[in-house]
């Protein structure tokens, strides 16, 4: 049989062949396309579940540090003196104990004044155990930063812009100054 005896309904033409196969391979490209997109959507979504998740901790982990350090600063400011008051009070009892002698009958006037010496000692020690320090700076040089001149007065005996008389002392806590020196300064 010859090409041209057939007719061309009988002979399959290569057209229609590779259409059909080519719907068909574009069916499973498109399906698996589907697929793949479907996959990749579900992974998606999950990942964006879980950063959800992870910020939703943040968030809490966030609020509730912010919650404690409320908390630490609000105890911090409460407290901050707890230590500086534990270490005045031997102080104040001392005090106490000498107001209560100098009132008994037969106080004796050396007695009371050594007593008064060394509960000034102990309240200077706990000054200088927090760091505060006292500024006499009688015969030093006057500082306007340290130093506040209550009056100046002729003297032959010191340089001009000398403490002669310190009538206040000053103190400093940690180098910052809380009250300055009183004093009289030479012209």
């Amino acid at each position: 049989m010859s090409e041209k005896n057939l007719s061309e309904e009988q002979i399959p033409t290569v057209d229609s062949a590779t259409e059909e196969m080519q719907e068909e391979t574009l069916e499973q490209v498109e399906e698996a396309v589907s697929e793949d997109i479907s996959a990749l959507l579900d992974e998606a979504r999950e990942e964006a579940s879980k950063h959800k998740d992870m910020a939703l901790r943040l968030q809490a982990d966030m609020e509730n540090l912010r919650r404690r350090t409320r908390l630490d600063i609000e105890s911090a400011h409460k407290y901050a003196l707890e230590k500086f008051v534990d270490a005045l009070l031997p102080a104040m009892d001392s005090m106490e104990m000498g107001i209560q002698a100098a009132a008994q009958d037969g106080a004796n006037i050396e007695n009371i004044r050594e007593g008064v010496e060394m509960t000034f000692k102990q309240m200077i020690d706990v000054l200088q155990n927090f760091n505060v320090e006292r500024i006499d700076p009688k015969g030093e040089k006057f500082n306007p930063q340290d130093h506040e001149a209550l009056t100046m007065i002729p003297s032959p005996e010191h340089e001009s812009q000398t403490v002669v008389d310190v009538i206040q002392k000053g103190y400093k806590l940690n180098e910052r100054l809380v009250r300055p020196a009183r004093v009289i300064v030479a012209q």
